[in-house]
């Protein structure tokens, strides 16, 4: 058994930032990761073009340089693993904690899937919501080929193509679809798309509807999928159109029962972990939360941009409570 002072769940920037500040400030840290390294970025969209420009994004004081003014998905993914190398931070990936228990002297055991149990006198939990993408509940969306995560555009060249939704996931996989020879219609149940989509694709994705390069359905839910169409409700009455594969891009939620799992007391509304907003600290002693997790299903109020930041507060607050100077 391997023991700590700080265990980290989640090698996402917020999981990493705190890494790196735990060992400015002189403490052994162990980051537990259940997929790959960055295992959440590297699932990003394969030509996905950052809002932020680099500095937005940089952790550890290691500056983040790029050959344009907004980083892509792969710039992002040797940014950070540039930045583990540069500050030796101890990633395990492929796994997955399984169970935080605080012992009667206050100690912390994680035991993980594969077998492993480590001890820490902290625990910091970032694991995101990537794993958890939300669903519409309808019939017919566990086929296999509905899907809630978007890729690349190459294997749907020629077919017919549904995505659902009106941010910028969606509005990014249709334009992307469209350019790469799909048949693409955009479903939102809106009345409008978002507001909040980059500034440069609102305008684009809302002229090749109105061209009907995609056909779009607002103000429309779906009602059901079947193996060959989809049904959707629409202000003119059902219709039910020729389907060959759907994407279900309506945002992402926190596993709140992992977080209940380890025992944290989560807001009845938002499902966001009852904590210190001085420290993260959750209604556990000692065991902290990081990251976009933090804001439970409210996910539109912490990115990389300011969860990058929790780091540095945790590792104040548990620096205090040790007796160490600032």
């Amino acid at each position: 058994m391997s023991s700590y002072d700080i265990a980290v769940v989640g090698s996402g920037p917020s999981g990493l930032a705190t890494a790196i500040e735990a060992k400015k400030a002189g403490l052994s840290i162990v980051v537990l990761e259940k997929g790959s390294v960055l295992d959440y970025l590297r699932r990003f969209p394969v030509n996905l073009v950052w809002f932020s420009t680099p500095e937005m994004l940089e952790i550890g004081g290691v500056p983040f340089v790029t050959p344009t003014l907004r980083p892509t998905r792969v710039d992002t993914l040797n940014y950070y693993q540039r930045v583990i190398a540069l500050h030796d931070i101890d990633v395990r990936p492929y796994d997955a904690v399984v169970s935080v228990r605080r012992d009667p002297k206050g100690i912390f055991e994680v035991k993980t899937a594969n077998g492993a149990l480590y001890r820490a006198h902290y625990v910091v939990v970032a694991t995101g919501y990537f794993d958890h993408p939300n669903r519409l509940g309808v019939p017919g969306e566990d086929l296999p080929k509905v899907s809630h995560y978007y890729s690349e555009p190459y294997p749907f060249f020629q077919r017919d193509v549904l995505v659902v939704g009106g941010r910028n996931s969606a509005a990014e996989a249709a334009l992307d679809l469209y350019r790469h020879g799909a048949h693409v219609t955009l479903v939102h149940r809106g009345v409008r798309l978002s507001e909040g989509i980059k500034y440069w694709v609102l305008p684009d994705i809302e002229n090749r509807i109105k061209a009907g390069q995609v056909e779009g359905f607002l103000n429309s839910t779906v009602q059901a999928v079947t193996e060959d169409s989809v049904r959707i409700a629409t202000p003119a009455g059902v219709r039910e159109i020729r389907n060959h594969h759907v994407f279900i891009l309506v945002g992402f939620r926190p596993d709140s029962d992992q977080l209940k799992h380890f025992g944290i007391q989560l807001d009845g509304e938002t499902l966001a972990p009852r904590l210190r907003p001085d420290s993260l600290e959750t209604t556990v002693p000692g065991l902290f939360v990081a990251g976009s997790v933090v804001a439970g299903r409210e996910t539109n109020k912490i990115f990389v941009e300011n969860g990058r930041m929790h780091g540095a507060l945790i590792v104040e607050a548990i620096r205090a409570r040790e007796g160490q100077k600032p």
